[in-house]
């Protein structure tokens, strides 16, 4: 008996399963032919034909030119349809919420930075992110309701047992129990809540270093000291969402923090946060510490570290590397990952010097052996991420042409 609609092995979807194969091909590829697209998917051409007229009468491909150079007469290139649906995404921090919007093939068409200084937000919470998003969609060209999805990324994680934001005390504004059903009741497209450490994984994932990878420990330095941790190539969360919240780790070196959430700091935090490398650059006899924030100023002084050979600049990569490893030999030892990506302005500046030192160290402390890298995503890694998060719900939904 025939199988309804909809049933696995049904030519609905099994038409849906290639449309889909051929969607992906064209965003991983570029603009193709039908024949490459047939070679590409193992479809007959008149399979192939008619895939992409179902395709383009969807509205998610367009003819963009035809091929030149070739032997024969030129054949028409498909691609994906930009326009077919867009997704957002806001990177929030104490200081500022910058958003961005992406078409359905990735490219980013609009950005938007929204100050949001003081420790008392001048506007409420919902509408610093309503006024936000809508910066971006203005310098996209578009409308609120254009967007299909949009992934806001926090520090902290707010608790999928309660709804409220944790392990982020310095977040003003963020901790009503309401905030997510305001936020909701505002927003006319679902809106999902992730790490921002954990989306910068994402994008590793996805984009960078840790690409093809399943088991990686992403290490964050920047504002704060944190992990991201993908077991089978899924993120690991935890029951409240703090999972990585590495910065509250006990490490020896450095004294037992107690009421870690009311210090909002713990032992590795301040052993090997961004807010240590100055203290420490002093204690080494360096004089010529820069003026300005700590992120930035530990930044420099790291690069400066990786640029010397020797003096009390290499003592300061050296004795920083150190504590890094102190750290993460915990992790390591605990989840035996294949990759650990460093990731965040206080260690990327340290580049591949940096990276080296810490490997020898960290296996020296740990019997684990994973191979660092530095991360590849420099440019707004928690926005990139927040934006990938967006996109891949998105396309699953936009794509999905067997309903």
């Amino acid at each position: 008996m025939a199988g309804t609609a909809g049933t696995p092995g049904t030519p609905r979807v099994l038409r849906a399963m290639n449309d889909r194969t051929a969607l992906d091909l064209l965003l991983e590829h570029g603009p193709l032919s039908r024949t490459r697209i047939g070679k590409l998917t193992g479809l007959s051409k008149p399979t192939a034909s008619q895939l992409l007229a179902r395709l383009e009468a969807a509205g998610l491909v367009r003819v963009t030119g035809t091929s030149e150079g070739q032997p024969g007469p030129n054949a028409q290139l498909y691609a994906v349809n930009p326009g077919a649906a867009y997704a957002a995404g806001l990177d929030v921090t104490p200081e500022r919420i910058r958003a961005a919007v992406a078409d359905v093939t990735g490219r980013t068409v609009g950005e938007f930075e929204l100050p949001t200084p003081g420790r008392r937000p001048a506007e409420p919470v919902v509408q610093q992110v309503t006024d936000a998003l809508d910066g971006a969609v203005k310098a996209a060209g578009l409308a609120r309701s254009d967007v299909h999805r949009l992934v806001i990324g926090t520090p902290g994680a707010f608790d999928p047992n309660t709804g409220r934001l944790r392990y982020a005390s310095h977040l003003p504004g963020w901790h009503s129990p309401t905030l997510l059903d305001e936020l909701a009741a505002a927003l006319p497209m679902p809106v999902e809540y992730e790490n921002d450490v954990n989306l910068v994984a994402l994008a590793e994932q996805r984009l960078g270093a840790a690409k093809g990878h399943a088991d990686f420990v992403l290490l964050w330095n920047q504002e704060g000291l944190g992990a991201a941790l993908v077991l089978g190539g899924r993120l690991h969360r935890g029951w409240t969402g703090g999972a990585g919240e590495v910065g509250f780790l006990p490490v020896p070196g450095a004294p037992l923090v107690r009421q870690v959430t009311k210090a909002n700091s713990g032992g590795y935090q301040e052993l090997a946060g961004s807010q240590a490398v100055p203290k420490l650059a002093r204690e080494l006899g360096i004089q010529d510490v820069p003026p300005g924030p700590y992120t930035e100023v530990a930044a420099e002084l790291v690069a400066r570290g990786a640029d010397h050979a020797s003096g009390p600049y290499r003592e300061l990569l050296r004795t920083y590397a150190t504590r890094l490893a102190t750290g993460l030999a915990s992790l390591v030892s605990v989840l035996d990952p294949e990759l650990v990506v460093l990731s965040g302005s206080a260690l990327t500046a340290g580049g591949e010097g940096l990276r080296a030192l810490v490997q020898a160290e960290l296996e020296e402390l740990a019997a684990a052996r994973p191979r660092l890298v530095v991360g590849d995503v420099h440019e707004h890694p928690v926005l990139r991420g927040a934006l990938e998060s967006a996109l891949v719900t998105t396309r699953d939904e936009v794509f999905d042409t067997s309903r």
